[in-house]
């Protein structure tokens, strides 16, 4: 897999039978290495060890229900009154990230109501903060660290 613009904190991957595998230590199951997976676990690490997220506070593949179809976020970072603080879109390394995969992150948040969006290829990073009262977007450097998103949450 190619590296990715994240940190590499040593993502566990094994061969099987079934084909290569990658370690989710949220799901604590090995899945199949796809370029999306292989992004998603390098966040789940970042998310983890460099902003302070606990990973009993992370979902993963987290199923909701949208215009009555069944959809899968891909991380959703929760805070420790339980309320979803960040919604996490992933994307493989080749996948551009156009206005079609805001507009999927933007749907989803309909349903999570999150203060803060990453939406990530593994090279490129679009972070931003949700105004849920009239609609505003800011778009951040980065992301806060754990113990500040529930700050963000409460503005």
């Amino acid at each position: 897999m190619q590296a990715l613009n994240l940190p590499d904190h040593g993502v566990k991957t094994k061969h099987a039978p079934e084909g290569d595998r990658i370690f989710d230590p949220v799901r604590r199951a090995w899945v199949a290495l796809t370029p999306e997976e292989w992004v998603r676990q390098h966040v789940l690490n970042y998310l983890a060890q460099d902003l302070g997220c606990p990973l009993s506070l992370i979902a993963v593949e987290k199923r909701m229900e949208l215009n009555r179809l069944v959809k899968r976020t891909d991380i959703v970072v929760h805070g420790t009154d339980g309320k979803p603080l960040l919604l996490v879109e992933c994307k493989a390394p080749h996948i551009k990230l156009d206005q079609a995969v805001f507009e999927q992150a933007a749907r989803y948040n309909t349903v999570f109501k999150v203060p803060l969006l990453l939406i990530t290829n593994g090279m490129v990073h679009y972070c931003c903060k949700v105004a849920h009262g009239d609609g505003r977007i800011e778009f951040l450097p980065s992301l806060p660290m754990f113990r500040d998103m529930a700050r963000v949450h409460s503005t």
